[in-house]
């Protein structure tokens, strides 16, 4: 018998397991299916189900819902969107009461960690993995990053050649530097941007630079950047490279430098345990990985971790740390926080 045949009847076997079980077993089944007849299982049990729902984040996602509505008629998407953290904790709520409806998710990584240690996440296989570099993957699968740009130091290019801007955290020490540059004060910006640097310099050097007289603001790296293009920021090394890069193609006055280890900052695409619409919510997870949505959030000024996606990402020259995917990261984010505001904040009190 074929393997995809054996795999069918696999398939036929769960549904018709217990109802206390069947549901969850599906949604295992369903999501790490991977028999030669994939797609057409996957399409018509979409085509039963008719819509999906997605927790995300912002408006970024609706130009990839739009095509995927396209490509496939018969599925529509419902779109609760939220902050990663507020979506997080309204999901643990929702199935410790027993209300699971949520499909699947596209958020920050850090936003799923929670979930995913509350047993709200289920692993899974697409074919589309193979084209993604092994550290965009969580490691027991839970989730795939779809989008991503990178922390490093930005520029007034009017203000500060960038033959003269620093170019490494080391370069952050100098002394010309004191009182002259900004950070952002959104919490994982500030915090990841911490960790990197103990990671990649150690907690002597995190201290020394807390000397340097920082200005925070509490604005998010958007804002921190259209600040910089104003003249107002010099110099910040907690700005986004896409960032940069969308306001330079408009004629802004920005530069970038990479200064070693980059925090990546993410997106991740992930199925619910209990998705009630497993089949629709597997062919999202496929079209987001997929070579053409790659392109798609690439055309909105993301960086994609597909080896084979269109325009070459910037990450390919980059070292990147994906902390999330750290095994202590929620410990380390409380560590990293806490010397954030001993360093940083509470030494400007």
């Amino acid at each position: 018998m074929r393997t995809s045949a054996v795999l069918g009847l696999a398939m036929l076997a769960t549904l018709a397991a217990a109802p206390g079980t069947r549901a969850q077993l599906a949604v295992e089944t369903i999501a790490n299916y991977a028999g030669l007849d994939r797609q057409r299982i996957l399409e018509q049990g979409a085509r039963r189900e008719g819509s999906l729902l997605l927790y995300t984040t912002g408006t970024q996602i609706k130009p990839l819902v739009d095509r995927f509505e396209q490509k496939y008629p018969f599925v529509k998407v419902e779109l609760a969107r939220a902050s990663s953290a507020d979506t997080a904790r309204k999901v643990i709520e929702e199935y410790r009461a027993g209300f699971e409806k949520v499909d699947a998710f596209e958020l920050a990584s850090h936003g799923l960690v929670v979930p995913r240690d509350e047993g709200i996440l289920q692993p899974f296989r697409s074919p589309e993995l193979a084209a993604f570099a092994t550290e965009a993957v969580e490691p027991a699968r839970h989730w795939v990053v779809v989008r991503e740009s990178y922390t490093g130091i930005g520029f007034n290019t009017k203000l500060l050649p960038a033959e003269r801007a620093p170019k490494s955290y080391l370069d952050l020490l100098d002394a010309q530097w004191r009182g002259k540059m900004a950070i952002s004060g959104v919490s994982t910006t500030a915090v990841n941007w911490v960790g990197t640097m103990l990671i990649a310099q150690g907690p002597e050097f995190v201290r020394k630079l807390g000397t340097q007289n920082i200005r925070i603001y509490n604005l998010t790296g958007r804002a921190l950047a259209n600040l910089m293009t104003a003249g107002e920021v010099v110099l910040s090394p907690t700005i986004y490279n896409s960032h940069v890069a969308a306001s330079a193609e408009k004629g802004a006055p920005l530069g970038w430098h990479s200064p070693g280890p980059v925090p990546v900052t993410d997106s991740g695409v992930a199925i619910a345990r209990k998705a009630p619409h497993p089949h629709a919510a597997m062919l999202f997870v496929d079209f987001l990985m997929s070579r053409e949505g790659q392109v798609l959030y690439q055309e909105l000024g993301y960086d994609s971790p597909r080896t084979d996606a269109g325009k070459a990402s910037a990450g390919a020259r980059l070292e990147r740390l994906y902390l999330t995917n750290r095994p202590n990261y929620i410990r380390e984010y409380e560590d990293w926080a806490k010397l954030y505001q001993d360093v940083f904040v509470r030494r400007r009190i």
